[in-house]
């Protein structure tokens, strides 16, 4: 099992890593990740299936730092649908965040084509919600093993059928903030798999591009699911926001 990373000099403030799923994902899309970050942290992971909006997703995330002290560094961590939420906060900020990682996702609004496909999906989901999800979770991994799969699924299965719906809501209706990522001063990770089919790798350095200073960090042997398939690489980007944080 690979051992926790170290933080050295970590900030007399304990960081905040508030972490923000996908589409279909519940807190265990972070499981490995959280077992991986540094001590002292306090890990908070946002709930992204409830509503039906990025924008409502991205207040509902914001509750959970209400009682954070002015001052204490906050990392935000988003993956997929969760990095859509993520650029919506940093975008529209309640309070100062210190650096973000964003996660096999994009800046690219919602295209015809893409809404099409996922109005076909929802319509397959409510005729075979197990058998659908179990193709996303085929199509959305590179190379899973048995065990990677049967978790993913069974994650799927739990978040069930109604937020998923509310999920692609919110995606297909999602701002296009690519004229504003230029005003950026956050310090920006972006991941992403090499081998990822849902948003591919060039969707993710063109997300970089728009950000100025941002990080592109491809990951190899990974599809879509990068917090479960490489959790070590999802891991040390945020950490290495923790250590410029001393």
């Amino acid at each position: 099992m690979t051992a926790p990373l170290a933080l050295v000099n970590a900030p007399i403030a304990t960081p905040i890593v508030l972490l923000l799923g996908g589409m279909l994902n519940d807190a265990q899309v972070w499981a490995e990740v959280r077992s991986l970050l540094p001590a002292p942290v306090d890990v908070r992971v946002a709930d992204v299936g409830q509503d039906t909006s990025v924008a409502a997703m991205a207040d509902r995330a914001w509750t959970l730092l209400v009682d954070a002290p002015l001052g204490q560094p906050i990392v935000i961590a988003g993956f997929s649908l969760g990095g859509y939420v993520a650029l919506q906060m940093l975008m529209h900020p309640q309070r100062a965040l210190h650096a973000a990682v964003l996660v096999s996702t994009s800046a690219q609004p919602e295209s015809p084509e893409a809404a099409a496909t996922r109005a076909k999906t929802l319509r397959a989901m409510g005729r075979d919600f197990a058998g659908t999800t179990l193709g996303i979770a085929q199509w959305t991994t590179h190379e899973a093993g048995a065990a990677l799969l049967e978790r993913l699924h069974a994650m799927m299965l739990r978040v069930g059928p109604a937020a998923a719906a509310r999920q692609i809501q919110a995606v297909t209706s999602r701002a296009d903030h690519r004229e504003r990522l230029g005003q950026l001063t956050v310090p920006v990770t972006v991941l992403c798999g090499q081998q990822d089919r849902v948003t591919p790798p060039a969707l993710s350095q063109a997300l970089s591009g728009l950000i100025p200073g941002a990080i592109y960090q491809p990951v190899d042997n990974a599809g879509h699911m990068l917090p479960m398939e490489q959790p070590l690489a999802v891991a040390q980007a945020i950490a290495g926001h923790l250590q410029s944080l001393k």
